[in-house]
């Protein structure tokens, strides 16, 4: 057994012990020790990842049999080593924060309960990316799929809950369901259950890849799939949200590209419609963040839209590699990965910092905060780090991705097909455009939430964090930081050289200047005549007051007015008059409703098709033995039937 082989074995008997030890003793000591267990694994992932992209080794693991001809088989190459590397750089973290952060459970039973189905969330994950077939592949996608169900159902007791998890249940066996169709569609073609190189006429793999895209693009949040996100995201704790939007989400598109990259002769529509799947996600995601006051609804959104960025990249990849555009489709799809690398980390820590900020103030309504920068300035400064590396500004990690995708577009004029050159340039005004939105919402959500006065009691009376919570938020947060700066020496360690700019120059020019505009206030900004007033004139007002500060519906207003087609706004208001001729003012209520689209013209319409069917199927069990006698014939027959054709 390798070096190699024997980190990867550490790991997954420390994820295994970490998941066993919360229910067998049950102590705040042990569930210390499980968490401990889950960062000591990621430290191993940690290596053997970096070690494998950097060397190029593809180890070779022992197969397993589940069941007489079923084999479970781990297979590492570059793809499955980068999303190993992006599952150990989010585990850090959340381990250490969950350590402080699941003691706010209910009961104890809770506590341990979190704490085991957290290590058993991190190990599905990791052995889904590690499966070398199929049946592997399913076994564990769908151990991910329970254990983060559970933890999104962890609070029972609350009917948002239930709903979440109700939703979130339909949707994760929708996806299931495709991708088992288009693993049997593949399994039938090549005779095998091994993931491997796919050497067959795109006309014949049209299936498959219209089933894995659904399948996967449902797990991974895509337009018009990615309702689940909103519901399920708040209802789970912040750390599992961590986890779920930075790595969950991560492994479904590990997935897709696990079968997209290995077609030998892909079609150019396959690349159009990802590309506008992945356009269409972004803008959609942001605009619906815009309007949200739920600040993890908000972030859930924001998923959205970054899960559609990186199948910008991928379609971006697809279309440039089949017009024969090599350096552009390497550039668009490294730019892809980086960014699903780069949002584990930003969004890992923008999720950690919402459940600081919603264990502090006791809610998650963005309008309720104000002036935690005051109250809370480390966790203010550690969301700026995520809210400024979400927003693409320099030097953090989230610019080089789009900056990545940004050259990927400018350069597609070489395209020789114009239709497909008006393709990109619309896409990239889309790009632009969500680009800006994501500053803005961002914008909204920081200044919202820290600066100004305190809008409650809640946020008056909110207190920094316990100091582990803290240091798992710095974990992510300097890694944006330090992936932004080194990024081109981190990708030159693999081998990978795309001429983008050296962000570590870029970042010292952007702090000297930083610092010269300090000093040159400092010394020069300030009068030398002492300030007679405290606060800025109010028009005659005796003291500033938190309703006069921006809320999230006013920011969002403008946005709401350009774009009300998309969301589709119901307006009402009352009126009350001090006079019966309805002239003078007294009080009156507006409302703002946004219509559900998606869910009202697709999942309800769904929804109740499927009941009615449900309903009619019920009709047939009339509770009598000669009824199922004859339901079982048929269904022999059925079976027979079908095995001799297709055998």
């Amino acid at each position: 057994m390798s070096l190699l082989e024997t980190f990867v074995y550490v790991a997954i008997i420390a994820l295994i012990f970490g998941t066993i030890l919360p229910l067998t003793y049950r102590s705040k000591n042990t569930r210390k020790a499980s968490l401990s267990l889950s960062f000591f694994s990621s430290i191993l992932l940690l290596a053997f990842a970096g070690i494998a992209l950097y060397t190029g080794k593809e180890p070779v693991f022992s197969a397993f049999r589940f069941l007489p001809g079923l084999n479970f088989t781990m297979a590492v190459d570059r793809l499955s080593a980068g999303f190993i590397l992006l599952i150990a750089a989010v585990v850090p973290g959340v381990s250490i924060y969950s350590i402080e952060y699941v003691e706010h459970a209910k009961s104890e039973a809770r506590k341990d309960l979190q704490t085991a189905l957290t290590n058993l969330f991190i190990l599905a994950m990791l052995m889904v990316v590690l499966a070398g077939n199929m049946v592997g592949f399913l076994i564990f996608w769908e151990i991910m799929s329970l254990s983060s169900l559970m933890l999104v159902l962890h609070d029972y007791s609350s009917e948002e809950n239930k709903k979440a998890g109700i939703f979130y249940f339909i949707m994760t066996s929708l996806s299931t369901v495709f991708l088992f169709m288009g693993f049997i569609s593949l399994f039938r073609l090549t005779g095998s259950a091994e993931f491997g190189q796919l050497d067959y006429p795109a006309s014949v793999l049209t299936l498959p890849f219209l089933c894995l895209f659904t399948g996967f693009g449902i797990k991974a949040g895509l337009v018009p799939f990615h309702k689940w996100l909103p519901y399920a995201h708040p209802a789970a704790p912040s750390s599992i949200s961590a986890l779920m939007s930075g790595v969950m989400l991560k492994v479904a598109i590990y997935g897709f590209l696990r079968f997209l990259l290995f077609v030998s002769a892909p079609e150019i529509w396959w690349g159009v419609l990802i590309l506008i799947g992945g356009s269409l996600s972004a803008v959609l995601g942001v605009l619906y963040a815009f309007r949200e006051s739920d600040i993890k609804k908000l972030l859930a959104y924001s998923s959205i839209e970054n899960v559609g960025i990186i199948f910008t990249g991928i379609g971006l990849y697809l279309i440039f590699k089949l017009e024969g555009l090599e350096g552009l489709a390497l550039l668009s799809l490294v730019g892809a990965s980086f960014h699903a690398f780069n949002h584990a980390l930003f969004k890992s820590l923008l999720f950690l910092c919402a459940g600081s900020i919603v264990h502090a103030t006791g809610t998650r309504n963005i309008e309720a905060f104000g002036g935690l920068i005051k109250r809370m300035p480390r966790t203010a400064a550690l969301f700026l780090i995520g809210s400024v590396s979400i927003a693409g500004l320099p030097p953090t990690s989230g610019f080089v991705s789009e900056l990545m995708l940004f050259q990927a577009y400018f350069y597609s004029s070489a395209l020789p097909d114009p239709l497909l050159k008006v393709l990109l340039i619309i896409t990239l005004s889309v790009f632009a455009l969500t680009s800006a939105l994501v500053a803005a919402l961002f914008v909204k959500l920081f200044g919202i939430s820290f600066l100004a006065l305190p809008r409650t009691e809640c946020a008056k009376e909110a207190i920094e964090v316990p100091q582990p919570m803290l240091s798992g938020e710095a974990i992510p947060a300097a890694l944006c930081i330090l992936s932004g700066l080194f990024s081109n020496r981190i990708l030159a360690l693999f081998g990978i050289d795309l001429g983008i700019p050296d962000m570590l120059v870029l970042g010292l020019i952007l702090a000297g200047a930083c610092g010269f505009v300090w000093l040159g206030v400092r010394n020069y900004g300030f009068s030398k005549v002492p300030r007679i007033s405290k606060e800025t004139w109010g028009c005659g007002i005796l003291a500033q007051h938190p309703t006069m500060e921006y809320s999230s519906a006013g920011f969002s207003e403008p946005l709401v007015a350009i774009f009300k087609k998309i969301y589709r706004t119901e307006i009402s208001s009352t009126r009350t008059y001090s006079d019966t001729k309805e002239c003078i003012f007294k009080d009156g209520t507006t409302r703002i409703r946004f219509n559900k689209f998606f869910e009202k013209y697709l999942y309800l319409p769904v929804a109740y098709a499927v009941n009615v069917v449900s309903f009619q199927v019920s009709r047939l069990q009339n509770g009598k033995l000669g009824t199922y006698v004859f339901y079982v014939f048929i269904a022999v027959l059925t079976l027979m039937t079908f095995t001799r054709y297709f055998a």
